[in-house]
């Protein structure tokens, strides 16, 4: 929870612990809160607002890299496991972030940071990155970037992916097929959403597209986003309409 779907950079203390409580009353699944600050004093105090919230519902926290040298993110990610005792989900996303890192610091970090139990990689090309850092860590590995890539970065060795999509659903069929060893059946699940998912991934717009999409489906009762993002493009709501159109057919027909 508290990702870029969930526009948390824009919720306040309060808010994010609203979100956090009606998670918890919804779902009994363990938790991983997303943390937006990059500066270990601000990522703290967002860690300790959630412990104080979920208690030992919450299983991690996903912090992102704040540097392009590995060094500083060692000592940053130190430094918030020694205050919090948090697990740490470590995400390399630069299109939120600002910033990038190679794969072979990534690798670096994890080693020196045993706290680390996970990484999220949105670093394109993801596949590659995937692909290293499975072979050489023992950690789990998701892929995000709304499913964009989740085909190629299974077969990479990724866990799976976390991230936003108006038809979650798929993403979930997808990965348990592959689980399960079926592979044409992954493909064959993800394939008829892909033209959803690129629909969705657009620049600038992405949040918004997704958000309408779920107001349209039942599942939100607004899509209004929160300023600096963008609203939903009124020209593309002939064109969503027919995306659902064709996907709710194609479930039909599966």
């Amino acid at each position: 929870m508290l990702g870029v779907f969930g526009e948390a950079s824009s919720l306040n203390a309060s808010e994010r612990a609203h979100v956090l409580r009606t998670v918890a009353e919804h779902s009994k699944l363990a938790i991983v809160a997303g943390i937006t600050s990059i500066a270990a004093g601000p990522a703290i105090a967002e860690i300790e607002n959630a412990q104080t919230t979920l208690g030992p519902r919450l299983r991690a926290v996903m912090v992102q890299v704040n540097s392009a040298r590995s060094q500083d993110v060692i000592e940053h990610l130190q430094s918030i496991h020694a205050s919090s005792d948090a697990p740490i989900v470590l995400q390399d996303y630069p299109k939120s972030s600002g910033i990038t890192i190679s794969t072979s610091q990534m690798i670096t970090i994890t080693k020196h940071c045993p706290f680390v139990c996970a990484v999220k990689s949105e670093a394109p090309p993801t596949a590659v990155a995937i692909a290293r850092l499975t072979a050489n860590t023992d950690l789990s590995v998701f892929g995000g970037l709304g499913g964009q890539g989740l085909l190629d970065e299974l077969t990479a060795g990724s866990a799976g992916a976390m991230t936003g999509f108006s038809y979650p659903e798929a993403l979930v069929a997808c990965v348990s097929a592959w689980r399960r060893g079926d592979r044409d059946v992954a493909r064959a699940e993800l394939l008829p959403y892909m033209p959803l998912i690129n629909f969705e991934q657009q620049p600038g717009i992405a949040l918004a597209i997704r958000k309408e999409l779920f107001r349209r489906r039942g599942i939100f009762n607004d899509a209004a986003v929160r300023a600096p993002a963008a609203e939903f493009p009124p020209e593309l709501a002939e064109l969503a309409a027919a995306h659902l159109e064709h996907v709710e057919t194609e479930a039909v027909i599966r």
